[in-house]
């Protein structure tokens, strides 16, 4: 590493003022502090700093995203392989092939398209180059169904990261999930490549790897079969694990909780937040079971569609979350008493945590800015009662 690092320092004056890459500096300084942490102190004020910072921070999440996201890949061939009745006679690897094969393209065209448009952002307004794609651009493949066309993924990745990231000024200015957007984007613009029976299961032959399935198989996630009244033909093993249709990432909760407890260890995410939707999702699902609005177990509410993935690596998005210790509470329990919600009271849209995260991020500053004034109050009051 150090030798690398002497060749950034030896070809840094190409980039630097009047360098004949000057153009490319941002990009430049970009790559150098995503390898090694800035070596530059200070110039006015009293700073404390520490070896941790916001890129070291998101690649961290991404580290803890990879659980989620192998058995998602593995999942996919499990699925193809289930469905093409081969399942008794295929490899692990074989399976695991055929959906590393299918989530591939769709991993590095979200990186070239999200990180090429904030490169090109950042060299127009002469700024240094962004880090928060890091977790968005993985974030995104894990949300969506693996028969999500790349073409109109491109296009809600382009949406996303202007409209919802950039306008607002770029990482750490914006109000809204900037994966969740792309995901919202594509579910209200394509809804037929987002829903129903026909996106879950991948179905042609890559590469001479899986199964080529009829053009009319079709296959409901279990929420979607609830949805309908249908009977769940999963059991709870199946559910936990993850052995289910679901979007990539959002299946297994085994491996959502490795990476819950990576972020957690290493104080990345907030107990707070991710402990509150929780609570906030069983509490609403005890509710709606008691009053006969819904026919399921609280915690298959909890298990099925994108409830954990959504509490563990979106809730706790320290940028569009509240902020204050008592504000995460009540922003985590809201989010999950109103992905509840909308699951049972729109049959029409059986997922609900994209939603109600989204709903929250709107109101997340009025949350902490009520908790800080609360606290004022208290204060003032205490002053002068002495």
């Amino acid at each position: 590493m150090s030798a690398l690092k002497k060749i950034l320092d030896n070809i840094r004056p190409n980039f630097d003022e009047g360098g004949k890459l000057h153009a490319f500096k941002s990009v430049y300084d970009g790559l150098d502090t995503f390898l090694f942490v800035p070596n530059t102190t200070s110039k006015s004020g009293t700073n404390i700093h520490d070896a941790i910072d916001s890129k070291r921070i998101m690649s961290m999440v991404v580290i803890a995203l990879l659980p989620a996201l192998l058995f998602g890949m593995y999942n996919i061939g499990y699925q193809n392989f289930m469905a093409a009745g081969t399942l008794s006679t295929a490899s692990f690897w074989s399976i695991f092939l055929y959906g590393f094969m299918a989530v591939l393209p769709k991993l590095v065209v979200s990186y070239v398209v999200g990180l090429g448009i904030e490169f090109a952002w950042a060299q127009w307004k002469n700024e240094e180059i962004q880090e928060g794609y890091l977790v968005s651009g993985i974030l995104i493949p894990m949300i969506l169904p693996v028969n999500c066309p790349i073409w109109i993924m491109v296009i809600a990745i382009a949406f996303a990261v202007i409209f919802a990231k950039e306008i607002f000024g770029g990482t750490g200015m914006n109000i809204f999930n900037v994966a969740l957007i792309a995901r919202a984007f594509l579910f209200f613009s394509y809804p037929t490549k987002m829903s129903g029976d026909s996106v879950w299961v991948a179905k042609d032959t890559i590469f001479g790897l899986g199964n080529q399935l009829p053009d009319a198989f079709t296959c409901a996630t279990p929420l979607g079969q609830i949805s309908q009244n249908i009977n769940v033909p999963y059991s709870m093993f199946d559910m936990f694990t993850g052995f289910i249709p679901g979007s990539v990432g959002e299946t297994s909760v085994i491996a959502i909780a490795i990476g819950a407890i990576i972020l957690l260890w290493t104080r990345i995410a907030s107990w707070k937040t991710m402990f509150s939707v929780f609570v906030g999702g069983g509490l609403m699902a005890l509710l709606f079971s008691a009053t006969g609005s819904s026919h399921i177990p609280w915690y298959e509410h909890i298990m099925l569609g994108g409830f954990c993935f959504g509490a563990v690596f979106m809730a706790t998005d320290p940028v569009t979350g509240a902020r204050t210790e008592a504000g995460k509470y009540i922003y985590g329990f809201l989010i999950g008493a109103m992905a509840i919600i909308i699951r049972v009271l729109n049959a029409g849209y059986p997922e609900g945590m994209m939603l109600a995260i989204l709903l929250m991020n709107m109101f997340a500053p009025l949350i902490d800015y009520c908790v800080v004034q609360s606290n004022i109050s208290k204060r003032m009051k205490r002053l002068k009662t002495k």
